[in-house]
């Protein structure tokens, strides 16, 4: 298994959307992700900021690069662009983070 962890930039005052729309997610988008070789994957918000702080365990043999070339995931991206600062794909813009510590 293998941890990453990235950020994305949700746009002000979109806080409670982003939210509703996550635990509303699509079942089928939910398992292209499962599907995928993600096994655990949880989202964060810094109130202050608006920073959002993403963390998933994925499999080693995972296929998240396919991801993007699936209809769900782009329906998905257009479905979330307004609420967040995205490339002009539609997919977030987001920042991979280093691990600089961990405590098993």
């Amino acid at each position: 298994m293998e941890k990453y962890a990235f950020t994305m930039q949700l746009l002000s005052g979109n806080q409670v959307e982003y939210k509703r729309r996550h635990d509303e997610i699509w079942p089928a988008l939910a398992t292209l992700l499962r599907d995928a070789g993600v096994c655990d994957y949880s989202i964060h918000l810094n109130p202050a900021t608006d920073q959002l702080f993403a963390v998933l365990w994925r499999r080693g043999n995972h296929t998240m690069e396919a991801l993007p070339r699936t209809q769900a995931m782009q329906d998905w991206w257009a479905f979330m662009a307004d609420l967040m600062v995205t490339n002009p794909d539609n997919s977030p813009v987001t920042m991979p983070l280093d691990n600089v510590f961990h405590l098993p």
